[in-house]
This record gives structure tokens, sequence and C-alpha cells, in this order.
């Protein structure tokens, strides 16, 4: 489970088209705030009107097509549904719901604290191999819109059930031979025998693909990505082992540098399973 670095979030009032949400100054934590909450039911929260129905529809259109609503600011085939799956609203797929409660949030990547736009054009920097959208912009905005709405009700501090994902080592060191036998058999019908995506499925390596400063460029994050999640429709379905050595396969394979990788983790703690 994804964790909650450091800071509780107080509440301020933000108005964005027409609708009142929670807004987020950063406190000091108790252990009490990391009790997580359930996930909401979405099904039962319609859209509002107006200019704020705009911009969250927006918002849902850009997670799930990029790089046709934010063109010129993504540099690959990904989406950010690619990882949120379900435009965001999928329990243990990395969903957004609940994004507006934790952050502001301490980052050890960046020893700073990040704002919920900082961790947006991470994203699109690292994941999507492209530029940060401008604060202001009309595309920033919708996401915001789009997060603030999917987490409508949950209190600032709290985090969901299911947010994040959940970091697999496995029980033994990954073997690569047996993850590309299980790639072919389990994941190439989507993602293509050569890894390079199809119209079904994004690509997993090659230079359309994450870069190397992506989170799921981590063995731990993508080998628990691909067990609660993959193949589409059948999370849980893969042991840990076999999630990880079919991570460890994935990640073998050459993708895009991330020139700013130098100045991450400035303070120390890099994660063991980091690329670089």
């Amino acid at each position: 489970m994804a964790q909650v670095f450091g800071v509780r979030l107080g509440r301020c009032l933000v108005t964005l088209g027409g609708l009142t949400v929670a807004g987020l100054l950063p406190t000091l934590a108790t252990a009490a705030d990391q009790a997580p909450v359930a996930f909401p039911d979405l099904a039962k929260r319609p859209l509002p009107t107006g200019p704020a129905g705009a911009a969250i529809r927006l918002g849902r259109d850009l997670v799930t097509d990029t790089g046709r609503w934010a063109e010129g600011y993504v540099g690959n085939r990904l989406s950010c549904g690619s990882c949120h799956l379900h435009a965001g609203c999928q329990p243990g797929a990395m969903p957004l719901v609940g994004m507006t409660a934790v952050y502001p949030m301490y980052r050890s990547r960046r020893a700073k604290i990040d704002t919920l736009e900082d961790r947006i054009n991470d994203c699109f920097t690292r994941s999507l191999d492209g530029r940060p959208l401008p604060l202001q912009s009309r595309e920033m905005r919708g996401l915001i819109a789009y997060m603030t709405w999917l987490s409508a009700g949950i209190p600032p501090g709290k985090r969901v059930l299911g947010s994040g994902v959940t970091l697999l080592a496995g029980t033994r060191p990954a073997d690569i031979g047996r993850g590309q036998h299980g790639f072919q058999s389990t994941c190439a019908a989507c993602h293509g025998s050569d890894g390079l995506g199809t119209p079904a499925a994004p690509p997993l390596w090659g230079d359309r693909s994450f870069t190397i400063g992506a989170g799921m460029a981590r063995l731990r994050t993508a080998a628990g990505f691909i067990q609660a999640n993959m193949p589409r429709g059948q999370g849980g379905s893969l042991s840990e082992d076999d999630a990880v050595d079919i991570a460890a396969y994935v990640l073998s394979h050459d993708r895009p540098d991330f020139p700013d990788k130098t100045q991450d983790w400035p303070q120390g703690g890099k994660p063991p399973d980091c690329p670089y």
C-alpha cells in the first residue's frame, strides 16, 4: 500500500468553476491520520453541470487519452490511464481517488513538499516522457477539477483503501528467463510480442514507453501493479514470483533516459530497486 509521508493536511476553501472543494494546507501528522477510509462508490456520484462539470469531463478525457487532449506535452504512446486504470477509478491500480486529500505531501525523491500540480507534472515528464503543463493551463485545471471531484468527501490527510500499489519483492530473486516466458504467454497478446504496444495496450519498453525516472521503472512497483491488475480483468491471477519475473523481464529492456535523474533523492534514501 502506498504511504502518506510525514504530513497531515488541514482545510481551506477553494472554488473552481462554481464547485466548492476542500483545499489543503500541511500540518503535523499523527498515527491516527494514516488509517485508510473506504473507497467511494463513484457510480453513485453524478457529474455537476455547468463550468465545473465541463472541467471535470476535460480532466477525465485527459486521463484516458492524454496525448490527444494535452497534445505537445506527451512524448510517448502512454496516457495517464495506462497506469491509473479505469480513468483513475480502480482500487489497486494507482487510483486518482483521494489525491486532493493527501497533497501537498513530502516526497523523498525531491526532498520537498510537493503540490498536486507538482505531482502531475512529475508524471508528465517521467512517465509520459513529455513537458510540464503550465500551472494555470486549461489542462492542469481540468486534471485538478477531476481529481477533486473523485476525492469529494475524503477527509484531508486520509488515504483510501486501494490507493497506490503494493510493492512486491517476491520470495526469491527475479528470474528474467522465466519472466520472458511469462510475458509471451500472458502479456504479449495485448502489448505485442515485441513489447512495443498494440492498439489494445501501450508499449512497455522502447523509445515510446515510460522513462527510467518513472515509478513504473522500479521493479517492486511494476511487479505490484502487474500482480494486482494484469492481465486486464484477471488481476490477482499471477503469483507474486511470476509478477516479479515478468516485471524484471520488462525492465531489462531499453527505455528513454530521464536527464534530471541526478537531482533525485538529494537527502538520500534511494530505493534499492531504483534503476539508476
